[in-house]
């Protein structure tokens, strides 16, 4: 047995080849095609699968042995890529019991006949490596090392409807578990919400159509109310129909908090989207306390002469807030003001909050209010230069800085807007129900908010929730499920990681896992492993889960001892 190059297509391959007697002429045959030499010469381990492969084969190598004569390209057997790396994944699901909670689950379901746990992970796992549909999922789930065949396509969508009829129980369940197993305190969440659209224009109770966040005006969508805790893990969600307005999300959340997870004192840091009079009042009635971004530009003709007038701020301190320079340039400043926030109710009683106003000014915010306004009256200008399309004066985006001339239909630049915008470069306000707050705790809790802006980007690009090819509600529902464990499971991931010293992106996660592989081939009737190096950040990622990588080379039998799957 010996090694032999062959030139094909302006490459050289790297072949396996035996030879072989037969009718007393010497014969070649090839056992196994490596790839490109170009590719595998910088591979150090390369030589010594060679090795080891010979050594193999020379043992299951008998006299009897028939001969196999190759006789075109289409005779030779490449490798098969599997991925094993997913077991990172699985050792997160076990330890958060969620095989344990589904197994038992379906258990109590008479119709559900088929593995709900190996289903679930099968999607979600595909969901969190290479995010494809369900069809594809089905297609593609031999690439990972010991799932057998015996899944149906159907089982995964009977699956998503099993996961959305259990959601409710499996958030509390998962809310526990996290508590228990990383000694979890939740005093302090963050509350957003998105929207996810469809590649459809038929609305129905869920999809609808409403304001997009993706500006996809005529496709249907729903609204997704996400709970992330401090470390950027998330804790519960709620789906909306796609025409809730984000305000009107808060009391389904607040309910959640109270009465599922039994949270009773808790600080809820929104964006001003959620800043509306009745959710404060609802906040503090169910306990709660706030720290939400407020309309500066909305306020009162005493809260603004407060705004512009220099006296009583103060400089943050440095000592106390290392990175305050990369967080708010290099000046920096605050006041506060304390005052009542007046709220009445439906039969006009009045509900009155003792709260914080802290009016903040950074440089940095106000470098990028001024660029952010520059381009928008570059795109004012050049609606004007194209009147034709401007079809209606909403004042938001470019077209707030246009106006209709006095008695007249010709649109012009609003000046006096432009002028009125920018006296508010580099203020910001935020305001808080929780006054024996520190400040500089205040803002660092409202700075913290990117980590929920960043939770949706993950979900959204490297999760991708989106395209969903799912109609049915409960599919719908179900498929947002599997986003979530996925989420869950990729966020703990991150926050063990970065317990140990290691920060590692998601992106660069999902592509650490996905390097993950065993070239899987088959000599003599019988199928060997051939684990692909692992390099960088794959090694600490097993390093700090504690998994024991496996051997470089050995059977498929012992393949599947390794990622725990006897056969």
């Amino acid at each position: 047995m010996f090694v032999k190059i062959t030139n094909a297509g302006g490459y050289q391959y790297v072949r396996l080849v035996e030879n072989y007697r037969e009718n007393g002429k010497v014969k070649q045959r090839v056992l196994f095609n490596f790839g490109r030499l170009d590719i595998l010469k910088d591979d150090p381990a390369f030589k010594n699968i060679v090795k080891k492969l010979s050594d193999i084969v020379a043992e299951t190598t008998t006299e009897n042995a028939k001969a196999v004569t190759i006789e075109s390209e289409e005779d030779i057997l490449d490798a098969v890529v599997k991925n094993w790396g997913y077991i990172v994944y699985r050792k997160l699901w076990q330890e958060l019991e969620i095989d344990k909670f589904l197994k038992g689950k379906a258990a109590k379901e008479r119709k559900i006949k088929f593995d709900v746990d190996k289903v679930s992970f099968l999607m979600t796992i595909q969901r969190l490596i290479e995010p494809m549909s369900k069809l594809r999922t089905y297609h593609q789930r031999s690439k990972y090392f010991g799932f057998e065949e015996d899944i149906d396509l159907n089982q995964l969508y009977r699956c998503l409807d099993f996961l959305d009829s259990v959601k409710e129980d499996l958030e509390t369940y998962l809310y526990q578990r996290n508590k228990d197993l990383f000694k979890m305190v939740v005093d302090v969440v963050f509350y957003d919400v998105t929207t996810i659209y469809f590649e459809s224009c038929r609305a129905d109770e869920l999809k609808n159509f409403g304001f997009s966040k993706d500006n996809k005006v005529n496709e249907v969508q729903v609204v997704l109310g996400l709970l992330v805790d401090k470390e950027g893990r998330p804790i519960g969600y709620e789906l909306f129909p796609g025409n809730t307005i984000d305000s009107k999300t808060m009391v389904k959340i607040l309910r959640k908090l109270k009465e599922k997870f039994s949270i009773d004192k808790i600080i809820i840091v929104a964006d001003k989207g959620l800043n509306s009079r009745i959710n404060l009042k609802m906040i503090k009635e169910a306990g709660y306390d706030y720290i939400v971004a407020s309309r500066l530009k909305n306020a009162s003709k005493e809260i603004l002469d407060e705004v512009f007038n220099e006296e009583g701020y103060k400089r943050l301190d440095g000592k106390r807030c290392l990175n305050a320079e990369e967080i708010y340039g290099d000046e920096f400043k605050y006041k506060v003001l304390e005052r009542t926030n007046i709220v009445k109710d439906e039969e006009g009683k009045e509900f009155k909050i003792e709260e914080n106003l802290i009016i903040t000014y950074s440089s940095k915010r106000a470098k990028k209010d001024k660029e952010d306004r520059e381009r928008l009256v570059r795109k004012a200008k050049e609606l004007l230069e194209n009147k034709g399309s401007i079809t209606a004066l909403e004042k938001k985006g470019a077209r707030k800085y246009l106006k209709k001339k006095s008695k007249s239909e010709e649109y012009v630049l609003d000046e006096e807007a432009i002028k009125r915008d920018e006296k508010f470069d580099g203020y910001y306000a935020i305001q808080t129900s929780k006054k024996d707050m520190d400040v500089e705790e205040v803002l660092g809790a409202y700075h913290d908010l990117w980590k929920i802006e960043q939770s949706f980007r993950v979900m959204k690009s490297c999760l991708e929730v989106r395209p969903i090819y799912h109609f049915t509600e409960s599919r719908i529902k179900g498929h947002f499920v599997i986003c979530f464990l996925a989420f869950l499971l990729q966020r703990t991931l991150e926050y063990i990681l970065r317990r140990k010293g290691k920060g590692i992106s998601s992106e660069r996660i999902m592509e650490a896992i996905y390097s993950m592989n065993f070239f899987e081939i088959e000599i003599k009737g019988k199928k060997y492993l051939i684990k692909q190096k692992i390099e960088g950040e794959a090694g600490d990622i097993l390093n700090v889960m504690k998994i024991k990588g496996p051997k470089n080379f050995m059977t498929y039998e012992e393949g599947l001892e390794f990622i725990g799957i006897s056969k």
